[in-house]
C-alpha cells in the first residue's frame, strides 16, 4: 500500500513539473486591433478597402498585392474572408454615410507574439513604398 501511495505522489509531482515547464515555454501573446475601412467603387458593386492600425492615419493604407496593385474585393465580407485567412477575427461593424457614400468600418482583432509584425501576411501601399525606398 505504501508503494502505491508513494508511486502516486511521485507521478503527481512529475506531472506538475512537466506542466510548469510546458507553461513557461509557451510564447506570450498580446491582442492587437485593426479597422477595415471599405468604400464602394464608383459605378460598381466592388469595394476598395484600407486598413487602419491606429498608428498613422495619413498613410496610404490601401491593401495591395505583391506588384503594388490595389486589391479590390467583391464585398466587405470578401475582405473579411481575406483577413480571416490571416488569423484576424471579427469584433464589430458599423456604417457611416459621408457625402451620400457609405463607409463601412469593421473592427478586427488578432493575438500576436512580441516579435510578430501587426501586418504580417499582407502589405499596404505605404509599406510597399517604404520597402522599395529601403532597397
Amino acid at each position: 500500500m505504501k508503494k502505491v501511495f508513494f508511486s502516486l505522489i511521485v507521478m503527481t509531482l512529475l506531472s506538475i513539473t512537466a506542466f510548469a515547464q510546458e507553461t513557461q515555454s509557451v510564447e506570450k501573446l498580446h491582442r492587437v486591433y485593426c479597422e477595415l475601412l471599405g468604400t464602394q467603387k464608383f459605378l460598381s458593386q466592388k469595394c476598395n478597402v484600407s486598413v487602419d492600425f491606429g498608428q498613422n492615419p495619413y498613410e496610404n493604407s490601401r491593401l495591395v498585392d505583391e506588384k503594388g496593385k490595389s486589391i479590390t474585393f467583391n464585398s466587405m465580407v470578401d475582405a473579411m474572408n481575406y483577413m480571416g485567412e490571416l488569423g484576424w477575427k471579427f469584433e464589430q461593424a458599423y456604417v457611416v454615410t459621408v457625402a451620400s457614400q457609405n463607409v463601412y468600418h469593421w473592427l478586427l482583432s488578432k493575438d500576436i507574439s512580441e516579435d510578430e509584425a501587426i501586418s504580417s501576411g499582407f502589405k499596404t501601399k505605404s509599406q510597399l513604398k517604404k520597402e522599395q525606398e529601403n532597397q
